[in-house]
């Protein structure tokens, strides 16, 4: 294809001397128009094929790193995303490895032009014509490396630039729209706009940076590239005056010099591509070297299901960053079919406890085993697989009810999701919509209320039919009655499982086998709820003054 290039100029250059000499009639053009008909179409097929076959690579390797970067994602611990933004993640995904894909697929083709094409007419420029002339048309060229080595430093650190700009523009879009109901709530639209106004303006102005310094860098390879043609054109003439090279000659190498602007051109381009995606590949490689705080720990214990006993012994944990620790000296036995529940204020630790018998977070060696198994032994995997969970943030994903509900991928029939939702007290709101369980919930579930989002969330754990259940205050936006029909209707889905009760309210705990009551971090009661009730302490009073808030309501 390049090589198919190199003969055009020649070809030129041969009809021009042979027009000089005089004598050629039309016919002896035939030839020649019929060889560049044939030579154009040639480079224009072959160039076709190439450039599809790069491009198609290119668009193969983004999916391929897309999907890599997706898969390490899914593997980091919870810690990792509560310190990265979703909207920076989402510019990862898209705007950086786009950036990428322009510098595999563009950025090859345009090298490969510019080096191969380069070396070729060089070598044509020297050994057909005049290294005299090839020589002087070169030097205004030769700056060219210093000027694309210091712009391409330059160009690199500004993308990135660019990049986390882009990132905080999408962080900032994505958190207006999930929470656009409080936005409006609040009536603070115009601050939003300012606020996003803020980091547009930031994002143009880091983009003016970059432009700037392409700006610069391309009338900088015009003025050289004019420098060129200007000496071939002057001592080119001379040469043709003076019979060192025909006309012909001439005219073949201002064609060649022609072809060699552009691959000089276009290392200005594959520069600027590849500076790009070095600086976007650098910030997935930040992404793809993070190491999971929490993953399966050699030697494996050999289980493959939980009967559900719990040991917790001496645990203190303290979240990475935190001044002070969220669990303090914390000792508590759940035996194998123990229904636990666990009552404290708001930052009492409640929910840190749950998420280090989840393993989302990795608590101190020889604290928690299960089935006197180390929990960090456990294959997360079976943990995980054996553990229903029902969190306070009832996420739920833009599908239907059904595949919501089935989201551990059971395979269950409707039938069976059906009975789990009727277990929640969901199954009659869910039937009043006109798809019924194929109702398709909005983002976050959020055409459905608060109460039938907690009861979706509890049949969803329900249908796994797990050994160890945990409920983290998930009964907290339903109603009293609806509430004691749900732990009634659960009675005897607790029997033989290990069920950890964590509420606000003591109604719900008041059956449990044991309470454990947490404060600031610390186990400060235990016991059933007669004997709590009966104890001075933080159980009691609580009791008292929930027992008032229902007098005074129902007075109401």
């Amino acid at each position: 294809m390049n090589i198919g290039q190199l003969f055009i100029p020649r070809l030129f250059g041969i009809m021009t001397d042979k027009l000089t000499e005089g004598g050629i009639e039309h016919r002896d053009f035939l030839p020649f128009a019929a060889a560049l008909v044939g030579l154009s179409l040639v480079i224009a097929g072959c160039r076709y094929l190439w450039r599809i076959l790069v491009m198609g690579n290119a668009r193969k390797l983004e999916s391929s790193l897309r999907r890599m970067l997706f898969f390490h994602l899914q593997t980091l611990s919870a810690e990792f995303f509560t310190r990265r933004k979703t909207g920076d993640l989402m510019a990862h995904a898209t705007n950086d490895i786009h950036a990428v894909r322009h510098a595999l697929g563009n950025g090859i083709v345009m090298s490969v032009d510019a080096v191969f094409l380069t070396t070729a007419i060089l070598v044509m420029m020297v050994r057909t014509i005049s290294w005299k002339l090839t020589v002087l048309a070169l030097l205004p060229l030769l700056p060219m490396v210093a000027i694309v080595i210091g712009f391409g430093r330059v160009i690199h650190a500004r993308f990135r630039a660019v990049q986390e700009a882009f990132a905080a523009l999408t962080d900032r879009t994505q958190e207006n729209f999930s929470g656009i109901r409080v936005v409006k709530g609040f009536a603070q639209e115009k601050a939003e706009i300012e606020r996003f106004a803020e980091v547009n303006e930031h994002n143009v102005a880091m983009n003016m940076r970059l432009v700037r310094i392409w700006g610069l860098f391309w009338p900088l390879v015009s003025y050289l590239a004019s420098l060129s043609f200007t000496i071939v054109l002057g001592y080119g003439g001379i040469l043709v005056i003076n019979r060192a090279i025909s006309l012909g000659d001439f005219v073949a190498f201002n064609s060649y010099l022609g072809m060699l602007t552009w691959p000089v051109m276009a290392i200005g381009w594959v520069m600027n591509m590849i500076q790009r995606g070095r600086a976007s590949m650098d910030r997935i490689n930040d992404i793809l070297s993070e190491v999971p705080a929490v993953k399966d720990e050699q030697p494996l214990a050999p289980l493959t299901s939980l009967t559900g006993e719990i040991h917790i012994r001496n645990l203190t944990f303290t979240y990475p960053g935190a001044p002070s620790p969220a669990l303090e000296d914390i000792t508590l036995h759940i035996g194998a079919g123990e229904t636990v529940g666990i009552l404290g204020r708001t930052g009492s630790g409640k929910t840190t406890l749950l998420n280090l018998l989840l393993r989302l977070y990795n608590p101190p060696h020889g604290t928690i085993t299960i089935d006197g198994e180390e929990i960090r032994r456990i294959p997360l995997e079976v943990l995980r697989t054996n553990v229903g969970y029902v969190p306070q943030d009832n996420f739920l994903f833009s599908t239907s009810i059904r595949e919501n509900v089935d989201f551990a991928g059971t395979g269950a029939s409707l039938e069976t999701v059906a009975h789990y939702t009727k277990l929640a007290e969901v199954y009659r709101d869910i039937t009043g919509f006109p798809a019924q369980f194929d109702t398709v919930v909005g983002e976050r579930g959020v055409t459905l209320s608060g109460g039938q989002k907690q009861r979706v969330a509890i049949a969803r754990a329900l249908i796994k039919n797990p050994r160890i259940l945990i409920l983290d205050d998930s009964l907290s936006a339903v109603d009293t009655e609806t509430e004691e029909a749900i732990l009634q209707n659960l009675k005897g889905v607790f029997q033989g499982r290990t069920v950890i009760l964590v509420a606000h309210r003591i109604s719900t705990l008041r059956n449990a086998d044991k309470i454990v009551v947490l404060d600031e971090g610390r186990i400060v009661q235990m016991g059933t709820h007669d004997e709590l009730v009966s104890q001075p302490g933080l159980y009691q009073e609580l009791y008292h003054k929930q027992l008032l808030e229902e007098e005074i309501a129902s007075v109401g």
